[in-house]
């Protein structure tokens, strides 16, 4: 059968002229709404993220032999000494970070991240190339995944706090893959990841029964330098009605 004119497969998908029109931008397309103020909740490895540990203490981390050279070379003072403080507080590290969050749309096509701990941020691209020399943050290339990419999870929402799957809020997650960055610290105690290494990160909201709204960060650290395989680490963050108690510090190292 004919597609009758006017139809949603020919005026909707189309344009003038029989063209299609414009994608969206990343922040009209939005599958979940990320932006406000967020505190991250400890609920483990605490004393890897709470304190700086002492130099060697890093044994969920699959350092390989160059990687557990490097730590055992850590020295704070000489970081200090050298401007690179803040090598603790690089993209794939800062989220680990304990202290709050604070997310917006930089401009339709760019989502920020601004860091209470180490005054970092981070903006994720949706769209454009990459640019420039490695940084801190590195350049971030993001997207929208539709509930049920990623094995259906989105389409049920991510484990909430206690315990049993939270309703997703709008079905899917934001994939955000950071490259070109400068080499820094996974651990604040040294710990090292490399200017090769490619953070992919997934992050998706959940809801519990009593109204609380959490954001779930899953994170993979690939760093053929530094790791024997990938890292994988999932960090909490509970959503906060302002910005009242947002205090930034900048980066240090004791």
């Amino acid at each position: 059968m004919a597609t009758l004119k006017g139809s949603p497969s020919n005026d909707v998908q189309r344009g003038r002229g029989g063209q299609a029109g414009p994608p969206a931008a990343a922040q009209a397309a939005a599958a979940i709404d990320l932006t406000g103020y967020w505190v991250s909740v400890v609920t483990e490895d605490w004393r890897y993220r709470m304190v700086i540990p002492a130099k060697g203490d890093h044994p969920s981390v699959p350092l390989n032999a160059e990687g557990a050279r490097v730590a055992a070379t850590w020295d704070p003072d000489k970081d200090t000494a050298a401007g690179e403080q803040c090598k603790a507080y690089g993209a794939a590290g800062v989220m680990r970070m304990p202290g709050r969050l604070h997310i917006a749309w930089n401009d339709p096509n760019t989502l920020r991240i601004d860091t209470e701990a180490g005054m970092q941020t981070r903006l994720l691209h949706f769209g454009g190339s990459l640019s420039g020399e490695p940084t801190w943050q590195g350049y971030s290339a993001a997207e929208w995944e539709p509930a049920g990419g990623r094995g259906g999870r989105g389409a049920r929402g991510p484990y909430s706090q206690s315990g049993g799957r939270g309703p997703a809020l709008g079905g899917g997650d934001l994939k955000v893959v950071t490259t070109r960055m400068r080499p820094g610290y996974l651990q604040p105690n040294g710990v090292p990841y490399s200017q090769d290494t490619v953070l992919t990160e997934y992050f998706n909201r959940s809801i519990e029964p009593n109204g609380d709204s959490w954001l779930i960060l899953t994170s993979i650290v690939q760093d053929p330098q530094n790791l024997n395989g990938r890292f994988f680490r999932s960090t909490h963050f509970k959503k906060l009605p302002d910005g009242a108690a947002w205090k930034p510090t900048p980066c240090r190292t004791s």
